[in-house]
């Protein structure tokens, strides 16, 4: 007798269909095929086990189990249930009064039977959907990840037991629900920490809210306990709430890398992912024997913080380059090639100097001439174009530190990028992968970022004096283009819920106020810095 079940293999943040051919014929053996690794094939002892838990025997038949498609690698022990499942009705010993062509089953067996989590179960949930598959069968501990799809039954299961009374119709299972828009509503904008509780540092928060209205990387450069640290955790606290689509995309990611706690639901909170600077290449892009996603790609839609920023090797600061620029990256090794996304906002840290305290106002740097430079430089050139904003940061005074008035919360700060946004988010309408004014392309840059003649002559008298590159030259217009929308959008005649306000705002030009400001955030081209330490 021939039995299919229904699976799914996870590749890249995505899955596809994978079907457990089960056949079972006069003999004695057991044989397994279809390019699995070796935690599948070790599913026959798990398989036995749990079977006898339950109160079922081994066949003694020849059985044959194929993973369907033969030339796509199957990877961890997520088959086991299937293939359990398989094995039993092939051999007769269960009559389901469920059709098994119907469900999509995912689970790993403890020996005494219980159903262990797995992996990447929303993403097999999103495929079971587009599949037209009435309903999933998955672990409890994964049934609240994978019910956040929409018309499928998804039903969690702790045992085979459970499985088999389902199947066979001793017993019925309620579908899990959850309610994705209001988990999603909820959830979103709940934060343990607040930028009210900075004191002072009215330029770097500016600087934050300029790198979040449009998307933008930015760097600071400052001696130890200057609130480089404390600034960059509460950066997610102004950015812009993640829309239903990005949440989904989020989750995936999270999904497929298992970094969902058990009972998670829908991610609402942009990501913020801290490596430590010893962290490898393949940690930081991903890939790896088996593959998954990197911390960059767990920092999709989010924030990836690495703090001393020259400290991280010279390796895994140049892999970078590539997906700051494309926004995703593609990790080809023998055996396979997979695409993450990488869609994230880089914010980095770094003491100006070994010593930490060139340009401090109060402490001597003991660096020898040329050190900070020579410090400086771990950073390469065309990593450091691809930051946009480029900030000095220095010590809060000790008046701003007792000040007891109360500043500037994450929330009213967030309004204003929120506002921002508005403006990009009609800009971009007609582009598919654009939506921030850090995505912009050449050509949109042209288009959007049309410059008179005093501003003109001012960018190219800078980056005639600087020596700047072409693409600090991009940008300085996308900065610029970003603080002209936090301008018009913060105006008092700025109506938020006004298609004609938003559209006259979007296509306001750039002033030389802005441009002025754009370029103070080039901090690292000006070519005397660094480089009277020692003096």
């Amino acid at each position: 007798m021939l039995i299919k079940t229904y699976g799914a293999a996870v590749q890249g943040i995505d899955a596809i269909i994978v079907t457990i051919e089960v056949a079972s014929d006069k003999g004695v053996s057991f044989s397994l095929v279809g390019m699995a690794d070796t935690a599948v094939r070790e599913s026959h002892e798990r398989v036995v086990s749990a079977m006898t838990q339950c109160g079922f025997s081994w066949p003694r038949r020849r059985i044959v189990v194929n993973l369907s498609p033969a030339d796509v690698r199957k990877e961890g022990a997520a088959y086991d249930l299937p293939i359990a499942i398989g094995i039993l009705a092939a051999t007769e010993q269960i009559r389901c009064s469920h059709t098994l062509e119907s469900y999509m089953i995912m689970g790993e067996l403890s020996l005494d039977g219980s159903v262990l989590p797995i992996r990447g179960a929303l993403p097999m949930a999103i495929k079971a959907r587009e599949l037209g598959f009435k309903g999933m069968i998955v672990p409890k501990a994964n049934v609240s990840e994978a019910a956040v799809v929409n018309n499928l039954d998804v039903y969690g299961v702790s045992s085979l037991s459970e499985v088999l009374d389902f199947f066979t119709g001793k017993s019925s299972l309620a579908p899990t629900v959850v309610n994705t828009r209001q988990e999603f509503t909820r959830s979103s904008g709940i934060f343990d920490c607040d930028f009210s509780e900075v004191k002072g540092q009215k330029p770097v928060k500016r600087a934050f809210e300029v790198a979040c209205a449009g998307g933008h990387n930015i760097l600071l450069v400052g001696p130890p306990g200057s609130g480089k640290s404390m600034m960059a955790k509460r950066l997610p606290t102004i950015l812009p709430p993640l829309t239903l689509s990005e949440a989904l995309e989020t989750t995936k990611i999270h999904s497929v890398a298992g970094r969902l706690k058990s009972g998670s639901r829908l991610m609402t909170s942009r990501p913020y992912r801290s490596p430590h600077h010893t962290i490898s290449p393949v940690a930081l892009v991903g890939g790896g024997s088996n593959p998954v996603p990197g911390e960059i790609s767990l920092a999709h839609n989010g924030v990836l913080f690495m703090d001393e920023f020259p400290e991280f090797s010279r390796q895994v600061l140049e892999v970078m380059r590539q997906p700051l620029e494309d926004r995703h990256i593609t990790i080809s090794r023998a055996k396979y090639t997979i695409d993450y996304p990488t869609g994230f906002m880089l914010v980095a840290s770094m003491n100006p100097c070994p010593c930490g305290y060139y340009n401090h106002p109060t402490k001597e740097c003991t660096c020898s001439p040329g050190a900070v430079q020579k410090y400086l430089n771990r950073i390469s050139g065309p990593l450091l174009d691809r930051i946009d904003l480029q900030v000095e940061i220095f010590p809060v005074p000790f008046d701003s530190l007792i000040d007891k008035n109360p500043a500037e919360t994450s929330a009213d700060i967030r309004d204003r990028v929120i506002r921002a946004r508005l403006l990009q988010d009609h800009r971009f309408s007609l582009e598919r992968h654009i939506h921030c004014n850090a995505q912009m392309t050449h050509r949109l840059l042209s288009v959007h970022t049309t410059l008179d003649g005093e501003c003109t002559r001012l960018l190219r008298d800078t980056m005639t004096r600087l020596d700047m590159s072409a693409r600090a030259y991009d940008r300085i217009l996308k900065v610029a283009r970003t603080i002209a929308d936090l301008d018009y959008a913060t105006r008092e005649h700025f109506d938020p819920t006004d298609t004609k306000s938003i559209s006259e705002a979007a296509s306001s030009p750039i002033l030389s106020d802005h441009l002025y400001e754009a370029l103070a955030y080039r901090s690292l081209d000006r070519g005397s810095w660094g480089k009277t330490s020692g003096l």
